[in-house]
């Protein structure tokens, strides 16, 4: 039995090299369905583990007080973003001091630019770090580690101490290794003594979080004074039982600071990083539904081309058929041997398929420097989906070889 499994696979093989070239254009119609779908899925997968991360990394208990809000479109489901007032300084602090919900921390900062230049010494980066203005709180309440060195406390913020904390790519564009802690850069004109290295974070759609500056919020103030500075509340509750009465009392709060009535929405939003990462996983959802879809019309393509492949096979090899059954092959050999034949021709055109996408995703991810991870689900469900397309495409043409009459079969030109 073994012997006869083997026989077929190996005549199965030698069939498909006498029709290469037929067999090539169909491995590649399966090969980029199956590219599609993994390719697809992969960097879809390595945008959604990157962004999620960042927004996990905030932590569960806690809620961003924004100027943004999102709500939800009834009619298709969509999401649209609402336009509300900047929030000011003179709202966030008066927020820091009416704010005073147990066991929270309050964190506040702004962007002062984007494309600053920082100078040490003789060497200077290119115009493209961002500097943000903090408290003392920012670290935690965004997940932010130290590598090295100390965060603000408490009296740097103050103080309005020159300090300051710099991400993890300024050792290789300023410092070229060499320790920075205490070393001091210039920006716009204002120095700072660096008293700490943030840990490493990446890129997200281009936004190296690795080439940024942290400076005390008051400092960045004086630094950066554009008209409608659009300021960020961050609280973190200790205890994540509390959260939601944490989120009501701050809600009550900044509704009072805004001058708003029982009557009026709220002109701002409270965002958790939860809903960050469902947001996230909602348009990555639709991403992947695309995803399917385009592999399995490519796929139906493909399925209909192996099909045809196999139709014009059992009509060339008629004569080859009926001499096989006249030497005493079975019906259930012939249908084994084209079965093998479609089964090869679907597994090499998802091995190709497979290859090309995870090549793509791993493009795609060091563009966007995003974190690569194999997509095994895409994988998996690549190699069935093919299988199935084999035995499906492979079905009507192998009954068809194995009902030939071995008389009619032989007498065939």
């Amino acid at each position: 039995m073994l012997g006869l499994f083997k026989e077929n696979v190996l005549i199965a093989l030698d069939s498909i090299k006498t029709q290469l070239l037929r067999t090539i254009l169909t491995i590649v119609i399966i090969g980029i369905g199956i590219w599609s779908l993994v390719g697809i899925l992969s960097a879809v997968d390595a945008l959604e583990n990157s962004i999620s991360g960042n927004f996990a990394s905030m932590g569960a208990n806690t809620f961003n007080l924004q100027r943004y809000a999102f709500a939800t479109n009834s009619r298709d489901g969509g999401q649209r973003k609402k336009v509300n007032p900047i929030i000011d300084y003179n709202q966030i602090r008066a927020f820091n001091e009416q704010y005073d919900f147990p066991s929270t921390q309050t964190s506040i900062s702004f962007l002062g630019t984007g494309a600053a230049e920082v100078k040490y010494n003789n060497l200077k980066t290119d115009p493209e770090v961002s500097v943000y203005g903090v408290n003392e709180h920012y670290l935690a309440n965004t997940g932010t580690k130290i590598d090295r060195g100390r965060a603000f406390n408490f009296f740097d913020i103050q103080n309005n101490n020159r300090v300051c904390m710099i991400g993890s790519d300024f050792l290789k564009k300023l410092f070229k290794d060499e320790d920075p802690i205490n070393k001091t850069i210039s920006i716009r004109g204002s120095k700072f003594k660096i008293i700490g290295l943030l840990a490493s974070k990446g890129s997200s759609f281009g936004n190296n979080q690795d080439l940024q500056v942290l400076i005390p919020i008051q400092i960045a103030r004086g630094i950066f004074t554009q008209p409608n500075i659009n300021y960020t509340i961050s609280v973190m509750v200790n205890q994540k039982e509390a959260l939601k009465e944490a989120e009501s009392a701050a809600l009550v709060t900044f509704r009072n600071i805004r001058g708003l009535s029982p009557l009026e929405e709220d002109n701002f939003a409270i965002e958790r990083s939860e809903d960050l990462i469902n947001r996230v996983a909602s348009i990555t959802g639709v991403l992947e539904t695309a995803a399917w879809i385009i592999s399995i019309i490519t796929i139906l393509g493909s399925s209909i081309a192996l099909m045809n492949i196999m139709l014009v096979s059992v009509t060339d090899r008629t004569r080859e058929i009926g001499v096989r059954k006249a030497m005493g092959a079975k019906k259930r050999t012939i249908l084994t041997q084209f079965f093998i034949e479609t089964i090869v021709i679907g597994q090499i055109g998802c091995l190709l398929g497979i290859v090309l996408g995870i090549g793509t995703g791993v493009l795609f991810a060091t563009v966007a420097e995003f974190e690569y991870s194999l997509p095994w689900g895409a994988m998996i469900a690549a190699v069935i989906i093919s299988f199935i397309v084999a035995v499906i495409a492979g079905s009507y043409p192998a009954s068809k070889a194995a009902q030939l009459d071995p008389i009619e079969s032989l007498r065939y030109e």
